[in-house]
């Protein structure tokens, strides 16, 4: 038996997902076609910031809160009509909750490339 390393499988979700840029995620943004969505930990976002207009979710919890019964839908945090757009801090934790939230069903979601080190040099605004 061969156990795969993380690397492989953010490799393997990588082929099967979708990767947007810094750039088509800004104009998902800016025409609010988007949820954006922070899966990285309350230690991370303590230390760094988010995103502006993003919402936290973190990994551990993406499946839970993401679930069509979650308190997010019913409250209409996240609306299931746009694209879920995902961001960790370099990529690779998102992909495998983009691939992940594609087993559950989910059609629009996505990744971004690079994660919140690319986000916070770009045209994103970074909140404390």
């Amino acid at each position: 038996m061969s156990i795969k390393t993380a690397q492989t499988l953010v490799s393997e979700a990588m082929q099967d997902i979708k990767t947007i840029s810094i750039d088509d995620a800004y104009k998902l943004s800016e025409e609010n076609n988007c949820n954006l969505v922070d899966i990285r930990d309350k230690v991370e976002l303590d230390q760094t910031g988010t995103i502006e207009n993003s919402i936290n979710i973190p990994r551990g919890l993406l499946e839970f809160q993401l679930d069509p019964n979650s308190a997010l839908f019913q409250n209409g945090v996240i609306n299931p009509n746009k694209e879920i757009v995902l961001f960790c801090a370099a990529g690779g934790r998102s992909a495998l909750a983009t691939k992940t939230l594609k087993e559950m069903g989910y059609k629009k979601v996505c990744h971004i490339q690079g994660g919140f080190t690319a986000l916070k040099n770009s045209k994103f605004k970074i909140k404390k």
